[in-house]
Order: structure tokens, then sequence, then C-alpha cells
């Protein structure tokens, strides 16, 4: 039996299956509309396949955001466990929320810097995102943190982390979450870098590598 014409363009032969579909579509139309129109599931084949071909090299440290705060090795040896923990939140809790993509995770993290930025001026008040997608992960990060810092408090009797490393921190995952930007609007390419990366922290000494 010949195969039947791709669904999407109705033109090309389907040649492969596309787990978003549930149908089989021709390569072109994968490769053209892979997180553009497509919410491509994580496990995809073709989407692994396609991470490294679509990186572009990452983020010039010029055209960082923030660029006032230096962030460097001896700052991730020694808030290793923050930026382990946040950065496990930042990929489940983006996770938990159904249909949220890389930019509504970047929002989130704006958000908390901007939170961040106030209370270094005395103010409380949290800048939690307007979009649903980014408030829900925003909320989670946020209940992470505070889990964070109140068994900090209590394992050691002070406070280790302060307003400053957890600046650091939020800064840090954007800039990373800006590096693995592929520019597509469905795109979770950072989210696929935080499962690769945090998969191997449970099994080995964190290793966060910077951006640049």
């Amino acid at each position: 039996m010949a195969p039947m014409a791709c669904p999407i363009c109705e033109k090309r032969k389907s040649k492969r299956f596309c787990p978003a579909k549930g149908a089989q579509i021709c390569p072109r139309c994968c490769g053209e509309h892979r997180e553009v129109t497509i919410a491509c599931p994580l496990e995809c084949r073709y989407l692994r396949d396609s991470r490294e071909r679509d990186y572009s090299g990452g983020i010039d440290p010029k055209d960082f955001p923030y660029k006032e705060i230096e962030i460097d090795a001896a700052f991730l040896r020694e808030h290793a466990e923050l930026v382990e923990t946040c950065g496990r939140a930042v990929f489940e809790g983006t996770l938990a929320v159904a249909g949220a993509v890389d930019a509504d995770t970047r929002e989130a993290l704006e958000g908390l810097i901007r939170t961040c930025k106030t209370r270094e001026s005395g103010l409380y008040y949290d800048s939690r995102p307007a979009s649903v997608y980014a408030g829900s992960i925003f909320d989670h990060l946020r209940q992470t943190l505070e889990n964070f810092l109140r068994e900090e408090q209590q394992q050691t009797g002070f406070a280790r982390s302060h307003d400053a490393a957890i600046m650091k921190t939020w800064v840090l995952l954007v800039r990373m979450a800006l590096d693995r930007d592929n520019g597509r609007p469905k795109g979770r390419a950072y989210l696929d870098f935080l499962k690769l990366h945090f998969e191997h922290a449970r099994q080995a000494e964190p290793a966060v590598v910077l951006p640049g």
C-alpha cells in the first residue's frame, strides 16, 4: 500500500510518526512545524534528534541581561544546593503546567527577579506575571524557594542563602533560558536542557555550566 499524503501539507508522502498529531506526517512538515504549530512532546525521537542541530551556540556574554550581576564558578560551588533546587523546580514547575513553553518559564523567572529588586529597595511586592501559565510557574518557584529557605534555617540555625544569592540564582536560570532559546513559539528546548541536566545531577555532584 502506498504511503498516504501528509495530513498537514496534503501533498508529500507521510514517512514519520508524529506523537503530537497521532499520525504519520512528512519529514518537511515535521521540521517546519516542530514547536511552531505542533506542541511536540519531549520524548519525540525527531525532536530530540533536532536539539543539537537547532542550538545556535548560545548567547554572547555581552548580551547577558542584568550585566551588573556577576556569576562565577565560586558562586556555583558555594550555593550548589540552592541552584540545583531552583533549577529542578523550574523544570518540574513548567512540566506541571499543561501547555507551558519556554517563554512562560522566562516570564516567571523575570517576575522573580523583579520581586528581588523591589525587596532590595525595601519594598515587599511580588511581581507575579498576569499570564496563567507564567503565573502558575511563578507560584511553584516561589513556594519551592520558601520551603528550601525554611529547611535551611532549621538545619543550620541561620539563613545561609541571602537575597543576593537568590537573585543570582534566578538571573543564572534566566540566562540559561535565553541561551537555549530556539526561537520557536512552542519551543521547550530549555525545559529539555534542564531535564537532561538534573537527571545527571541526581546521580552525581551538581555541575551547572555557565552560559557563554
